[in-house]
């Protein structure tokens, strides 16, 4: 006799089998037809062939490709910089350092980055100062002030600039704030709608509403840029929340911030109107947001941005390039040290041809996945001369490089695959001996905060240490 409902059961079971199947084979059709990195290309391979099911909806969250070429147009963007390149070209001295020429002109071209000389900076390597500076400067605003942080916590750190926002704002200077969504997702609504009711213009960048448009998970944007009445800013990885004063359960939050005072500021407000104008669709090209500014010191200074709109990679590229000029020494610190295939092959290249190049990165990481698939490194760079550090004192979340007395950088991007191709970010690349000096000798105050990795040592670490590593080093340009 045969038993139908058993059939039925079968072919219902099969079917659903068959449909996935499908879904899964067209799905790596489409991941191999974007031409992607093939690095990345067969991690999603691997992701979606050996984690049924979870691999799927990993990719639908977030590997999915929607690159935003068109979020300005080029008339447009040549109208926000109309008045900083006039600006640029009034200097009467610009003289770029010997040797950093074809770096200058790599992000003039990828990045219409503009060199401005005569700035003032101060480096902030603590929260508690960088946030004193932060108020004393934004409570000093006549004009204007454009806030954009990644994070934006209701905390204590938080409160107090949201605060003294809505109080310059009610004195009528004018306010605008940009929030990432996905970096803010725990502060209430309520903490910014009080902000709006004082007047304050919020938006927040890319907005996620669970199912639709879930690729937005991945594009975020982690710039920390601020500027004040158009001649003050700041830069660097710290964002608006309490860690970054009161650390973390097993030690102090260690980060990176700059005051710039000087024409490079434009750059800054260059940045800011763009991601305005992309949230907000209002471009804002008044001349009072480029004011003309006396020299204020003595550093040059080029603010560069990149984005998944941006299909040059721009800060990388000018990273490769710096690390492959340099003649005594590349010092490097990253919370997350993700290398693209070109970045690890460079700095092995330097590292075995002479040049100095220290990679510091915590000991302990926020995120262990992510500092699991970093280890998975270590041993390539040790073997090729790189000297690593681990940072002990808490978590180094810093992005300083500086190399040969001359070159610094100081910004929101990480040395992995996130920063370089999913985030927005921004950097300041400062050429001056004053500044770099200052850099280096932060660099190796932290590094007496470090242990040295040893190659012998780190290589008798247990072998399922090593065998974890490496499976999420398959993993890593996901991450």
């Amino acid at each position: 006799m045969i038993e139908w409902n058993q059939i039925v059961r079968l072919i219902a079971s099969w079917s659903v089998y068959l449909i996935y199947l499908a879904v899964i084979v067209s799905t790596i059709l489409v991941v191999v037809l974007e031409n992607r990195n093939p690095v990345k290309t067969i991690a999603w391979v691997l992701v979606l062939v050996f984690l049924p099911v979870i691999g799927l909806v990993f990719y639908i969250f977030f590997g999915r490709t929607h690159r935003r070429d068109s979020i300005i147009s080029k008339r447009t963007f040549s109208k926000l910089h109309k008045r900083p390149e006039a600006e640029y070209l009034s200097q009467t001295t610009n003289v770029i350092p010997a040797g950093y020429e074809g770096l200058v002109s790599l992000f003039r071209y990828t990045n219409r980055s503009l060199p401005f000389a005569g700035n003032f900076t101060e480096i902030y390597t603590t929260g508690a100062d960088w946030i004193a500076a932060l108020v004393r400067e934004l409570q000093l605003a006549q004009d204007h002030i454009h806030l954009e942080s990644y994070i934006f916590a209701d905390d204590s750190i938080g409160r107090l600039v949201r605060d003294v926002l809505m109080e310059k704002s009610r004195q009528g200077v004018t306010v605008r704030v940009i929030y990432d969504d996905v970096g803010s997702w725990q502060t209430p609504n309520a903490f910014f709608n009080e902000m709006m009711e004082a007047g304050i213009e919020v938006r927040s960048f890319l907005k996620v509403r669970f199912p639709l448009f879930t690729y937005k998970v991945n594009y975020r944007n982690h710039r920390k840029l601020v500027v004040i009445d158009g001649d003050t800013g700041f830069i660097g990885g710290m964002n608006l929340a309490e860690r970054y004063v009161n650390g973390v359960p097993w030690g102090i939050w260690r980060d990176t911030h700059m005051l710039i005072k000087g024409s490079a500021v434009h750059g800054l407000q260059t940045s800011f109107l763009l991601d305005w104008y992309f949230t907000d669709r209002t471009l804002l090209t008044s001349a009072h947001y480029f004011p003309v500014i006396e020299n204020k010191g003595r550093a040059m200074i080029q603010i560069v941005t990149s984005s998944p709109a941006q299909p040059g990679q721009e800060i990388v590229r000018g990273l490769i390039k710096a690390i492959s000029n340099a003649k005594r020494y590349f010092y490097v610190q990253t919370p997350y040290f993700l290398p693209t295939e070109t970045m690890l092959n460079t700095m092995q290249t330097a590292a075995m041809a002479g040049v100095d190049i220290r990679l510091m990165m915590p000991e302990r990481a926020d995120t262990r996945l992510v500092q699991w698939g970093s280890w998975s490194y270590v041993t390539d760079v040790l073997q090729a001369g790189v000297k690593v550090f681990f940072y002990q004192k808490g978590f180094l979340h810093s992005k300083l490089m500086v190399s040969d007395d001359m070159l610094t950088t100081i910004g929101s991007t990480n040395m992995d695959f996130r920063s370089f191709e999913h985030n927005f970010e921004a950097n300041a690349f400062i050429y001056d001996e004053q500044v770099a000096v200052q850099a280096r000798e932060i660099f190796l105050a932290d590094q007496r905060d470090c242990r040295q990795v040893i190659l012998k040592q780190w290589q008798k670490r247990p072998r399922r240490n090593k065998i974890l590593e490496s499976l999420i080093r398959l993993l890593s340009p996901l991450l």
